[in-house]
């Protein structure tokens, strides 16, 4: 048999309390979907690419005000509601939801000779999606906005015929064509049109009869819907959750840096709600909950993630495990600017993610409904985690053995260099 290693102390229990789920685990709550479907849509049809999210954050805003949901905003616009939890002292553990409300999209890197507007990506994302897309150009001024199409250096086939199916797919090779008359740089200058403008893919969302939602900039976007849906079932529940929840939507995820700032010191469990990747060699579904287990930045937490797969199962709730090699969240700039909390990302399952995305209504759903069990249990380890520190005979250690391994010494004739250390 092999030998763990596990706390030393002969009662476990006392020494290493191991708090798995043996509360009364509660059920999911009802999310109203067309609400759901709803707000979405509102929001998708509001342009946010990462440095230009005013908007889109009134919006949200508006959204938890009818609800009731106190917030604040940081300096730079990101926010943060507040769910209220059982009364407690002022130093207990908290909890987060973190979604976001920008999106990829584009700048404006230089005005051509010809009219057009060579671009350079806001996020990453490939310019073989945007080629074909049509966009907003926000120039300086509130009241003017372009619209116009993103298209090859070769667009026309009657006079390129054959090369542009063989020309280069890169962001040097697009363009954008505005819809006003502009045949050089002075037309471009007379428009308003610098260096540094903001430019929206249309998202131009469609809701399916058979459950589907096509669109560009699910990728975030559905997280922020299923966020503010959960907000809707708890405050119209009237449910006082275990612990104080801090929603915060953030707006610079798609550049690595979303969560990097908001998060109070008191948080103990955060769940980030974004896209998990529905693509070939992948385990993500696109009808469910995905749960990832790591990312580019490494492992999320070992016992949350765990806990929030056993909650899953417990609720009926479609739930699979995967890992995204190239993938990067919220909860990865959280922990990277100092955040000392567990961290735990559930995914809507994404087709297409960073192109022309498509997800269902029922995997939305299905994610907003496990967060609501989630919130309404304890901490994962509710001594050890209601304090950002502790000693060793508290650590919670004994949930996760580890084979002991034995090296032995070599007889002399074994040895390479033929003798004893």
């Amino acid at each position: 048999m092999t030998e763990l290693y596990r706390n030393p102390n002969e009662n476990a229990e006392e020494y290493a309390p191991a708090e798995p789920i043996t509360q009364e685990t509660p059920s999911p709550l009802d999310i109203d979907r067309d609400w759901l479907v709803g707000v979405l849509v509102r929001l998708l049809q509001t342009p946010s690419p990462t440095g230009r999210t005013d908007a889109v954050m009134q919006f949200v805003g508006d959204m938890f005000t009818r609800l009731g949901v106190p917030f604040t905003l940081t300096r730079r616009g990101a926010l943060v509601a507040e769910l209220p939890g059982e009364p407690s002292p002022a130093d207990t553990a908290e909890r987060a939801i973190v979604v976001h409300a920008d999106t990829i999209g584009c700048m404006v890197q230089r005005l051509k000779p010809n009219g057009r507007l060579e671009l350079t990506p806001i996020g990453t994302h490939s310019a073989r999606f945007a080629a074909g897309a049509r966009v907003k150009l926000f120039v300086d001024g509130p009241d003017r906005v372009y619209t116009g199409t993103v298209l090859p250096l070769m667009a026309s086939g009657h006079r390129y015929n054959d090369a542009v199916d063989s020309q280069p797919g890169d962001w040097e090779h697009v363009e954008l064509r505005i819809d006003e008359p502009a045949e050089n740089i002075e037309d471009l200058r007379r428009l308003g049109v610098q260096v540094g403008d903001f430019v929206a893919l249309v998202a131009t969302p469609e809701v399916t009869d058979s459950g589907y939602i096509v669109s560009r900039h699910l990728d975030g976007k559905a997280g922020v819907a299923a966020a503010l849906a959960v907000a809707k079932a708890i405050t119209e529940n009237g449910i006082v959750l275990p612990h104080k929840t801090n929603i915060m939507v953030t707006i610079s995820e798609e550049v690595g840096h979303g969560a990097s700032h908001g998060l109070v010191d008191s948080v103990a469990e955060l769940v980030s709600l974004d896209n998990a990747v529905v693509a070939p060699e992948q385990e993500s579904i696109e009808d469910g909950v995905t749960l990832l287990m790591a990312d580019l930045h490494g492992p999320y937490d070992y016992h949350l993630t765990r806990r929030l797969h056993s909650l899953a199962h417990s609720g009926d709730i479609p739930c699979v495990r995967d890992v995204f090699r190239h993938y990067r969240s919220d909860a990865a700039a959280a922990i990277e600017a100092g955040a000392g909390t567990r961290a735990a990302l559930l995914g809507f399952g994404v087709d297409g993610s960073h192109g022309w995305e498509r997800t269902t209504i029922a995997s939305v759903e299905a994610v907003a409904r496990l967060v609501t069990m989630w919130l309404r249990t304890k901490l994962t380890f509710a001594k050890w985690d209601a304090s950002p520190e502790g000693e060793l005979e508290g650590f919670p250690s004994a949930l996760q053995p580890a084979p002991v391994e034995r090296w032995t010494r070599l007889a002399p004739d074994e040895h390479p260099a033929g003798q004893d250390d």
